[in-house]
């Protein structure tokens, strides 16, 4: 009887990793939006949502479920294979107040992305809040100053994320209430390397940030998206 029972607990263990082994693997590339306390890759990255309210008024997401990228993984039954998301990060390396963002910048950060099937790529917010220079299109040959701003910046990203995951499926997911320059120079650069762009409308938000109602709204527009 225990070799029986034994036998079966096997063979599901064998079905469940098959299974799991075979669903599309999606990595989520992130700013504060796409973060959650013990869900990023590395762990020492700055997060915007935290297991506890410490402060109801500056966000009521309180549980990795209420999340748009956790609500999209399990609509499209697919699996997470890392989530690199940092609060405060720019696209370029140009960060609030003049700073230098290189450390936590999207184009620093690609690397590090695992082996996903899809990249679902969250940016330019931060850009578009901080002031950071927009610069001019720029496709090849870019210099260390190219890469502070902008769209020389995006180009860079975008051109080395293919080369480097160039079996990924890449989305470009542009937030609401963004400024027009920004929103204009993503759907050129994006349409240059041809990454479609899933752009948001009408998320609602506390503190800047998607609140329990705005994370369904970017799932259920993202999820859209995707299917279509």
């Amino acid at each position: 009887m225990k070799k029986s029972i034994l036998t079966l607990l096997l063979l599901m263990a064998v079905a469940t990793s098959a299974s799991s082994q075979g669903k599309t693997s999606v990595t989520i590339f992130g700013d504060s939006y796409s973060t959650y306390e013990g869900y990023l890759t590395p762990d020492t990255m700055e997060t915007w949502y935290f297991n506890r309210h410490d402060d109801p008024k500056r966000t009521d997401v309180c549980s990795v479920r209420q999340t748009w990228w956790w609500q999209v993984i399990q609509r499209m039954d697919w699996k997470l294979e890392v989530n690199n998301s940092w609060s405060g990060a720019t696209i370029c390396n140009s960060g609030y107040n003049d700073d230098d963002y290189t450390h936590r910048s999207f184009i620093t950060r690609h690397k590090s992305l695992g082996k996903p099937d899809v990249i679902l790529l969250f940016g330019g917010t931060n850009d578009s809040w901080c002031g950071a220079p927009i610069g001019e299109f720029k496709y090849a040959d870019w210099k260390r100053a190219d890469l502070y701003t902008f769209r020389p910046a995006l180009a860079y990203l975008l051109e080395h994320m293919q080369d480097r995951y160039p079996t990924a499926k890449i989305y470009f997911i542009l937030n609401s209430d963004l400024k027009e320059v920004v929103n204009t120079s993503v759907a050129d650069i994006c349409k240059h390397y041809n990454v479609p762009v899933i752009r948001l409308h009408d998320i609602d938000k506390s503190s800047g940030h998607p609140n329990q109602k705005g994370m369904k709204q970017i799932a259920d527009q993202v999820v859209e998206a995707l299917r279509k």
